[in-house]
């Protein structure tokens, strides 16, 4: 006798994909092919191949310098710090060969819970494959439970994914919701962290966090606003922004806009989410998650990241905890920027773990 229930359960509506004007999808939402990369292989490789990142991918850099730093052998334990799309774990995982642990950190719930199924998809289970929802500023009590790592990995860049999904509110090239934090479940959103800070702290964020040469123009117009109305959006800081700069005339006006909303929005997103903080506590912790000869490689996007961890990197080498660290920055190769614009503002250092633990009162 056929069961009842299956017999009358009413078929699952076809949900039609979202439909759009002109020839070809403009906006993330739009772009259903690029979302689903394992259906349409070709439609990613080609945008790929035009120096694209797909909507919903990121494309990890410095593959190759990083893992040739590394030396990673199976049967070796390591931490991907910054898990994000997982393009570094997978290479990381791929050296180990099966044998080994490699355990992977992330603060966004969102694209770790997405990043893991695919790994998990292509067999890395949990004996090889460890995925915490934490923050890598946390990295002594993670290397107290499983570590010290042979080998270290931090990516500092926010994933393409993240920028280009407008409901996350990191860019300011599409009109969202003003949020900007890599966990959206936690904390202040940007839109708060606007509201709570005074003039003069605003004006402090954008000189330390970006160096905007505008930034007593852009504060004042912002907290300006914020006694009217609100600022809510991407687009609404976006025309603060640009009425800040209503000094400036003709096509300079323009490209001044342009390059102060990326300033801001990158101070902000900094500020939300206390990234000078978390990078100075890893550092700090980075020596004792080493094994003897351990390993670490850190990709950095600003200059104010890279100094914190040339000066890091420096101090501890003096103080004897590094045995080698790397005298010049390693950059991407021209073919990757040119195949990944993103990649332009790439700057790779790593160290070397001394081989001998001793006191050295840091």
């Amino acid at each position: 006798m056929e069961n009842q229930n299956e017999t009358n359960a009413p078929e699952k509506p076809h949900k039609r994909r979202i439909r759009y004007s002109g020839t070809h999808p403009k906006t993330y939402k739009e772009k259903y092919k690029e979302h689903q990369p394992e259906k349409y292989a070709d439609m990613i490789e080609h945008v790929i191949e035009k120096g694209g990142t797909p909507a919903g991918m990121h494309i990890s850099i410095c593959v190759k310098e990083i893992i040739d730093f590394l030396q990673i052998q199976p049967g070796q334990k390591g931490l991907d710090a910054t898990f994000g799309y997982g393009g570094h774990s997978k290479a990381m995982l791929e050296c180990l060969k099966g044998e080994g642990h490699l355990t992977a950190l992330d603060v966004d719930p969102i694209e770790s819970a997405k990043t893991t199924e695919r790994l998990r998809t292509l067999g890395y289970g949990p004996e090889i494959l460890t995925v915490r929802l934490q923050n890598f500023a946390e990295l002594g009590k993670i290397a107290a439970e499983e570590g010290p790592f042979d080998f270290i990995l931090a990516d500092l860049g926010v994933s393409s994914m993240q920028i280009d999904n407008p409901d996350r509110g990191f860019s300011y090239k599409s009109d969202g919701p003003l949020d900007m934090r890599m966990n959206p479940q936690k904390g202040e959103s940007a839109a708060e962290r606007l509201r709570s800070v005074t003039k003069e702290e605003l004006e402090g964020m954008l000189i330390e966090n970006s160096d905007e040469p505008y930034a007593a123009q852009i504060a004042k117009a912002i907290k300006n606003r914020l006694r009217r109305g609100s600022i809510e959006t991407t687009g609404e800081l976006r025309q603060v922004i640009d009425e800040a700069l209503s000094f400036i005339s003709g096509a300079e006006h323009k490209e001044a806009v342009k390059k102060s909303c990326a300033r801001v929005f990158q101070a902000l997103r900094i500020d939300v989410n206390s990234e000078f903080e978390v990078l100075y506590a890893f550092l700090e912790a980075l020596p004792s998650a080493l094994v003897p000869g351990g390993r670490v490689a850190v990709l950095t996007f600003h200059s104010g990241e890279d100094r914190l961890v040339k000066k890091s990197f420096q101090a501890m080498q003096k103080a004897g905890l590094y045995e080698d660290i790397c005298r010049e920055v390693i950059r991407p190769s021209a073919e990757e920027c040119a195949r990944n614009s993103r990649a332009r503002s790439t700057k790779m250092r790593w160290a070397i773990r001394a081989r001998e633990f001793e006191s050295h009162g840091l």
